[in-house]
């Protein structure tokens, strides 16, 4: 049977989703990008995410790759996830522990909130800045990308919340 693809395996419900989440901006606000990864727990990447955002601010950019991943993770099936995030406000703001008191973060919060609570069971864990190099580079290269004319921003202007 060579030459047929595998068919995807359906997640049972002890299956856990890894995502990995980073968001940059440079210059802050400024041209900003984002990159995240999706996961099987046995480190298989399901989804990569390189995308310009066009000018943001960094949180923006944070909140902005959590909810990408999240929604392209969606059609998986897992019922579980662990979600990693270098930026400890939107780690902190997503477990609770911080209010979202800014105006613009508020209705990224609130999605990105909505999207893990389709999830059973949600963690959403900080790491640091060197354990996360890989989205870190996505994020760099799609900002590389824009502006270099290579990749058009997928945000409007009224959506960057700059």
């Amino acid at each position: 049977m060579s030459g047929d693809a595998l068919e995807p395996r359906t997640p049972g419900p002890e299956d856990l989703l890894l995502v990995y989440s980073d968001g940059g901006a440079r210059n802050n606000p400024g041209p900003a990008g984002v990159g995240a990864l999706a996961t099987d727990a046995d480190g298989t990447v399901l989804i990569e995410i390189s995308e310009f955002l066009g000018k943001a601010t960094n949180n923006v950019a944070e909140y902005y790759a959590l909810i990408m991943v999240l929604e392209a993770s969606r059609p998986l099936g897992y019922q579980r996830v662990k979600a990693h995030t270098d930026s400890q406000l939107v780690a902190y703001q997503m477990s609770g522990e911080y209010r979202v008191k800014h105006a613009g973060l508020k209705p990224l919060a609130a999605r990105a909130r909505a999207l893990l609570d389709e999830y059973r069971d949600v963690e959403v864990q900080y790491i640091p800045r060197e354990k996360n190099t890989e989205c870190d580079a996505l994020a760099n290269k799609a900002i590389d990308e824009g502006l270099l004319g290579l990749k058009d921003p997928v945000l409007t202007q009224e959506e960057s919340l700059f």
